[in-house]
């Protein structure tokens, strides 16, 4: 079984599915996740219908890619896609350690994140992340949050990852960032196939409509969604849940709970509508949501297959929760606008 939805990345050759597994929570984000429950996890999503997987070196220091290496290794490579990202190498920590929680990672310390955006150290960390996952090209790479590095980013560690497509090391190359303005001028100004943005285009926080999305729809530039629940506000909102990982300040909490008010008036749970809002953008391919628990995969699924009905989202703009101009997955069947890029394998 697998879930319906496979999207093309950019103009290139691969694909992602519209629902795709991010792999940071079976990385021990903020707590342990056991071997054995990473990989039900893992195999929890691959018999759910999930096939595309991203993860990252940074990921509990490498502990996400070796568990997704493992999990995939005997399936069929065609079946599956697999992201990654590059720009933080991993140095080997000599004599004693501590852990990585100062990092989020509940895991030992046993090497060091080095930031690296030239071309040398691009190529370096997409070799090591292959190894670790076992897998002799990747689909997707992305230059993993060059905040601080833009000018590096752009100069030297994007012409390497032309080059490492070109060889077919990977097939896809993007940036993935939680802000707009450096991956718009990567839009504008590169090749890239795809950006992977985090919560900045939620049910709540559409901040990527300002610059972002607009200008990838124009390049035809594919857009995948992460931090769609806003790290739990969309999940369960309550004062004791964060937004963006830190409290939620009163006045976004409050517009979480009317947006809850409304979803459950039309009989859907926040999270699903949370889950599937994005997707009514024509740049969106994909969302991404991270699982780290066989229970939240079967949830996610299930959410993400329930109908939204199109009075939701009438609702919540005729309220003022949603601008008029947002767009939203109505007739989800049928959601593409004229003009929109994107090819579904059915149709390659």
């Amino acid at each position: 079984m697998t879930l319906p939805g496979r999207q093309r990345v950019g103009r290139g050759t691969t694909w992602v599915g519209e629902l795709s597994f991010g792999a940071a929570g079976i990385g021990n984000l903020f707590t342990p996740v056991s071997d054995d429950e990473a990989a039900d996890t893992l195999a929890a999503a691959w018999e759910s219908g999930i096939r595309s997987f991203d993860t990252a070196p940074h990921y509990g220091l490498g502990l996400s890619e070796r568990r997704l290496g493992a999990a995939l290794r005997d399936r069929p490579r065609h079946e599956y896609t697999v992201s990654t990202k590059v720009g933080r190498l991993l140095e080997p920590v000599p004599g004693p350690v501590g852990d990585d929680l100062d990092n989020g990672f509940a895991v030992p310390a046993t090497h060091r994140r080095v930031w690296d955006f030239s071309a040398d150290g691009v190529r370096r960390c997409l070799e090591a992340s292959l190894e670790r996952l076992g897998l002799d090209h990747v689909d997707t790479v992305y230059l993993h949050d060059p905040d601080d590095h833009a000018e590096q980013a752009l100069t030297e560690a994007y012409p390497a990852l032309e080059r490492l497509r070109a060889e077919g090391l990977v097939r896809a190359i993007g940036i993935g960032m939680n802000q707009t303005a450096v991956p718009t001028r990567f839009v504008r100004e590169t090749d890239i196939d795809v950006v992977l943005l985090a919560g900045r285009y939620s049910l709540i926080d559409q901040r990527g409509l300002a610059d972002l999305l607009p200008e990838a729809h124009r390049h035809g530039t594919s857009v995948v969604v992460a931090g769609v629940f806003n790290s739990g506000l969309l999940a369960a909102p309550g004062p004791e849940v964060t937004y963006d990982y830190a409290p939620v300040p009163e006045a976004m909490l409050r517009r979480a709970l009317r947006l809850q008010e409304i979803c459950e008036r039309h009989g859907v749970p926040l999270r699903a509508a949370a889950a599937r809002f994005p997707l009514g953008h024509p740049a969106v391919a994909a969302v991404l949501i991270g699982l780290r628990n066989a229970t939240e995969v079967l949830d996610a699924v299930e959410q993400f297959r329930r109908p939204v009905p199109d009075g939701l989202w009438h609702e919540l703009r005729a309220v003022g929760l949603l601008a008029a101009d947002v767009p939203v997955p109505c007739g989800d069947a049928d959601r593409r606008p004229p003009g929109d890029h994107r090819g579904s394998l059915r149709d390659p």
